[in-house]
């Protein structure tokens, strides 16, 4: 069975997207990835590589004034490079963010995820989950509890810290974790299908 890699690139203000991204990678290897955590504060040059390596890559920041922290948005920037090489052409992609209101803007965040994605040549792979806690029966417990379809988005009340992340949040990004491992096998597989 062919073992997909995962890169998971983000940044972490105080902790909070940094739980998210050990449950992206606590999922994505459940389901078999090789998974690669990348703090993208201070990436090295063999980070880099990892991410250039992969077959997907899942990006995650907190929500910032309507949009990913300014570390991210520098790595961003700086991918610019593989822009230039298409290097990520036709990896997968996917995204998650944390912020502390209910809303937050997370999902502009998540748009601008998948437009960075779609500037790299990437395919997107959303969450693929109905919204949870919409009705009389439902539950905070539910997964997707906010709501999003475009990736997972978690919130924390700013008072809290890092172990205060909601546990149906996590286990939100643990899903979004387990999908982008089933989707990079299809896709690992299917491309050496038609390679052989």
């Amino acid at each position: 069975m062919t073992t997909p890699v995962i890169a998971i690139a983000y940044h972490s203000g105080y902790g909070h997207t940094t739980v998210l991204a050990e449950a992206v990678q606590a999922g994505a290897a459940g389901a078999g990835a090789t998974v690669h955590l990348v703090n993208v504060d201070g990436i090295t040059d063999a980070q880099w590589e990892l991410l250039d390596a992969a077959d997907a890559v899942v990006f995650g920041s907190p929500t910032y004034m309507g949009t990913a922290t300014g570390t991210f948005h520098a790595f961003a920037e700086a991918s610019s490079k593989r822009w230039f090489t298409k290097a990520w052409q036709d990896k997968l992609a996917a995204g998650f963010t944390n912020s502390g209101a209910m809303s937050g803007d997370k999902l502009h965040t998540l748009q601008y995820f998948a437009l960075l994605a779609a500037q790299h040549g990437m395919t997107w792979v959303n969450l693929a989950l109905h919204p949870g806690w919409n009705s009389s029966e439902a539950s905070e417990q539910d997964l997707n509890r906010l709501g999003l379809f475009l990736g997972a988005g978690a919130q924390t009340n700013i008072d809290q810290g890092a172990d205060a992340v909601h546990k149906a949040d996590v286990a939100t990004a643990e899903h979004l974790g387990r999908r982008i491992a089933e989707q990079a096998r299809v896709f690992v597989t299917g491309k050496a299908a038609l390679a052989s």
